[in-house]
């Protein structure tokens, strides 16, 4: 049986998970419904998070697809998958055009030698603009230095939600059969024909976890052939060799795996009975076989601590809350996120390198789910010194918004070091574009929600570490610090209501050191969230003045991380989420900042 490797690619919401779906539905893989969004958080977030495999059966021929992450935070989920298979999809929505992550993933693959098939998808929205989006999409081509070949792209109009793909935007259709038969004609074969009789080389790009069969490593088979129960040599970078037996191998059937005693040269494997594998090396039958190129993946961008909880709160929720058993989960979370770096020299906490908040605050959302409970610092940016001169990552930066809205957006990003390189307007909405330090955006995502009226679209992709910009001024709060422990009550928080912004509402416990919520100001602040209303026998004007508080601003992961103070730790445990400082007393603040 002939086979058919791709991965489809796009920037977050363009409808990867959508058409990967309806081409498992159309060919009989599943039932219509089960979705590749398998992830409890991805259900939850409606994005992708994790890169996962599938294969669907169309004309004897077995067509293997992954379904890749869109967010730029999860693009090392993209990087490590291009490598494993011969074509991508390049998903554009018809309405929205190239956006930054199309940009990221094209670059990537077209520096491969990949040659993509270009998918206009939702071409039924009512604004689509689908012949000038193709246009758009064959500038980037040129842009990216694409080559005469990869600039001879086919192009396919697709409605996945329907389940719909056509040539012609004039042609009629009722299924993807257009789009399959483009995959048989364009994407070559895997395997090619005297592959079969070479020694065996493989290389893991994705690994899984079985609580029976351990650690299991997803391969491509560049030759030969592989079997259950036989030996292999596992062979890495550093150059050491080890021998391993294979105890299970598996195919993919949709998305369920089936077990296999042999598989040929082009396929994708699961296999099991190799512990301590890792991406990128080689699998192969003789030591004297070369390696395989190594997979790269860029670097983090922010880094973090994660230490045990050891507020007055502590151990309330959690299951896991001790450093040993903290370090472990870091440890087994590195064996598959291969976007994370973690340091352990320090026996205090755990310095975390992440590609950016929300690569953070999905693993810190699956610890909590898990039963951990532990403390995080204020995200800082990873400043690396070349030729002598510190370098601190830069992002380009795409904004959607009402065109009355963007001079504000201008304003905000220009003084966050941001420099506009395009701005176009069409139909009232403008897009802008800037190029800014990672630093500059720590922060910003929850002001702009606030300036855009939730109308804005923010979208953001790594571009390269660039001379460091000196200070940014950024407007930060003071914190409104709870001065004594107990339960927060309606008539204090009435009263302290006007000074800022809430975190907690009335009946919540509090602890010393707690923050509350923000003051406009910008001075922290201690105050008493647990005083009552005194009561008299005296009569007085005002006295039964009704009780009305604002909702207070529930803190998210994401907008902790966003708000938090270098000076504060944010508390993680399975039930909470809550900010507190370093230093939990007035009199060891005071101490710490006399010291400074």
């Amino acid at each position: 049986m002939d086979i058919r490797n791709i991965a489809i690619i796009a920037h977050v919401d363009h409808g990867k998970t959508t058409l990967t779906d309806a081409l498992m539905s159309q060919t009989g893989m599943t039932s219509g419904e089960t979705s590749m969004d398998s992830n409890a958080l991805e259900k939850e977030r409606g994005i992708t998070i994790y890169s996962k495999n599938t294969s669907v059966f169309y004309k004897d021929t077995k067509i293997n697809i992954v379904d890749t992450p869109g967010h730029a935070d999860f693009s090392s989920e993209v990087e490590r998958i291009l490598r494993s298979i011969d074509c991508v999809l390049l998903l554009v929505d018809a309405q929205e055009g190239p956006m930054p992550q199309t940009k990221f993933v094209l670059k990537k693959s077209l520096e491969l030698g990949l040659k993509p098939i270009v998918v206009i998808n939702k071409i039924d929205k009512p604004a689509a603009r689908s012949e000038e989006v193709v246009e758009m999409v064959y500038e980037l081509f040129l842009d990216l230095g694409a080559n005469d070949e990869q600039l001879d792209f086919s192009v396919i109009y697709a409605a996945a939600k329907q389940g719909i793909a056509k040539l012609s935007l004039s042609d009629e259709s009722d299924n993807l059969n257009p789009l399959l038969d483009i995959i048989l004609e364009k994407v070559k074969p895997a395997s090619s024909a005297n592959s079969e009789n070479s020694s065996l080389t493989a290389q893991p790009f994705n690994l899984a976890y079985d609580n029976f069969l351990g650690r299991l490593a997803i391969c491509r088979i560049y030759s030969g052939v592989v079997k259950s129960a036989q030996d292999i040599i596992v062979k890495n970078s550093a150059g050491e060799n080890r021998t391993r037996r294979i105890s299970k191998l598996f195919t993919f059937e949709g998305t369920q795996r089936k077990e296999v005693q042999e598989a040929r040269a082009g396929d994708i494997v699961m296999i099991a009975g190799l512990p301590g594998i890792y991406i990128g090396e080689t699998i192969c039958e003789k030591p004297e076989q070369e390696l395989l190129p190594a997979i790269k993946i860029d670097e983090p961008t922010i880094s973090l601590n994660f230490l045990i909880n050891n507020s007055p709160f502590a151990g309330r929720e959690g299951k896991f809350v001790t450093n040993r058993q903290l370090k472990e989960r870091l440890e087994k979370e590195l064996e598959v996120n291969v976007g994370l770096r973690v340091d352990f020299s320090d026996l205090n906490f755990y310095k975390v390198y992440g590609r950016g908040e929300l690569h953070v605050a999905i693993l810190l959302e699956n610890l909590r789910r898990e039963g951990y409970e532990l403390q995080v610092s204020q995200p800082q940016v990873i400043v690396k010194t070349i030729d002598g001169v510190d370098h601190e990552p830069f992002e380009e930066v795409t904004v959607d918004v009402p065109e009355a809205m963007s001079g504000t957006v201008i304003e905000k990003l220009s003084k966050r070091k941001g420099r506009m390189t395009d701005i176009k307007n069409q139909n009232g909405q403008s897009r802008l574009i800037f190029e800014m330090p990672t630093r500059g955006l720590l922060g910003y995502r929850n002001e702009f929600v606030v300036d855009t009226k939730g109308e804005g679209i923010l979208c953001t992709h790594f571009l390269d570490f660039k001379p460091h910009v000196g200070n940014i001024e950024r407007s930060e709060l003071g914190s409104m610090i709870s001065m004594i422990s107990g339960k927060a009550l309606a008539y204090a928080l009435w009263n302290l209501q006007e000074r800022g912004v809430l975190y907690i509402g009335p009946n919540i416990e509090v602890y010393e050191g707690m923050v509350i919520g923000n003051v406009a100001k910008g001075n922290d602040m201690s105050v008493n969230p647990i005083k009552g209303k005194n009561l008299t026998n005296v009569r007085a004007s005002g006295s039964d003045e009704a009780i009305k508080l604002t909702p207070p601003v529930e803190l998210s992961l994401e907008i902790g991380l966003s708000i938090m103070n270098g000076d504060e730790y944010l508390e993680v445990t399975p039930k909470s989420v809550r900010l507190r400082k370093k230093y939990l007393t007035e009199l060891e603040r005071s101490r710490v900042k006399r010291k400074e």
